[in-house]
């Protein structure tokens, strides 16, 4: 499918797909993902080709069929487990931060867990408090975990074949926004490395910094303010954990600017932590306080108008870019 326009799930389908051919130890597992093809539809297909064995379609229970993922790594599978949101994630997440993250630590390196775990956030598509919210940060925070955020379509098929080939836990998280995106998918497409932020934009009066869903957001915006003469960088983390502080800082070092954007909650979450890097190692550099743009303190509302206000916008993300002085 290289070389070819694809929408953001048909790119994480093919990486699906390949992933599943070249090695027999990889299969699908979660709800929905067989005969329906997915909630989303990323694995529609993918049950006719490779059977009810590697597309298995799990009871309504995120702690037994991510707690099946971790034992099937264990025991030399390597499973993909897709969780429908953000927000059913929680119902595993004893599985996730007190088995996955903790048994290479708690077996002095003897047990591995090589699992990878899907799932969707974010909101923008009045699917209401429980189905929307982005807890990027809250996982980023667990030690033992590699988290990251495909924005592209290169990103959406790249990452999936070296989160499988780690040897510990890795969650991908997919913004559902981001899913009827359509973009060319590189042949051939580029290696993608699980460490390395990437510069989407270039720019030298402002730094913006941002993941997933909100990445096209930042783009925009800075297209905007280049109509007033700013030059806005724009970096994608990609990768929540570990952080690419380095990319990050280097960048504000030449700008002298910062603005996070986040689609998060901004107390104690992830766009906090960037802001606060940057002042530690980047303090003297600054020219302005680093500005951040998240989410209003609120559940994610359901009525268009609301959830549009409680999300940041691209004119919100204009309007910080001018507040640190672009």
């Amino acid at each position: 499918m290289t070389g070819t326009v694809v929408s953001y799930r048909e790119a994480l389908r093919a990486a699906v797909g390949d992933a599943m051919r070249g090695d027999e130890r990889v299969f699908l597992m979660g709800e929905d993902v067989g005969r329906y093809g997915g909630s989303f539809a990323v694995s529609l297909g993918l049950l006719e080709e490779f059977g009810p064995e590697r597309i298995r379609d799990a009871p309504l229970s995120e702690s037994a069929f991510v707690g099946a993922g971790i034992g099937a790594a264990i025991a030399g599978m390597r499973p993909i487990v897709e969780i429908m949101t953000v927000n059913f994630a929680l119902l595993a997440l004893d599985q996730i931060m007190n088995n996955a993250a903790t048994l290479r630590h708690m077996s002095a390196g003897q047990v591995g867990v090589p699992l990878v775990i899907r799932m969707t956030t974010g909101g923008g598509r009045q699917l209401a408090a429980q189905h929307s919210h982005s807890l990027e940060g809250m996982f980023a925070h667990i030690p033992g975990l590699r988290v990251v955020a495909p924005a592209t379509i290169a990103d959406a098929y790249g990452m999936l074949a070296p989160a499988l080939a780690d040897p510990d836990p890795v969650l991908m998280f997919e913004h559902g926004a981001l899913y009827p995106v359509r973009g060319e998918l590189p042949d051939p497409c580029p290696a993608v490395d699980l460490t390395s932020a990437a510069v989407r934009r270039a720019g030298t009066d402002v730094t913006v910094v941002t993941h997933g869903g909100s990445l096209p957001k930042a783009l925009e915006a800075a297209e905007q303010c280049s109509s007033e003469g700013m030059a806005v960088e724009v970096i994608d983390l990609r990768v929540l954990r570990p952080l690419d502080t380095e990319t990050v800082v280097e960048s504000v070092s030449r700008t002298h600017r910062a603005v996070v954007v986040d689609e998060a909650w901004r107390s104690v979450g992830l766009s906090a932590e960037i802001a606060a890097q940057i002042s530690e190692m980047a303090f003297y550099e600054l020219d302005a306080p680093v500005a951040r743009v998240c989410a209003a303190e609120v559940p994610v509302p359901y009525a268009a108008q609301l959830e549009r206000a409680a999300l940041p916008q691209v004119e919100d993300i204009v309007a910080a870019i001018r507040g640190v002085g672009g």
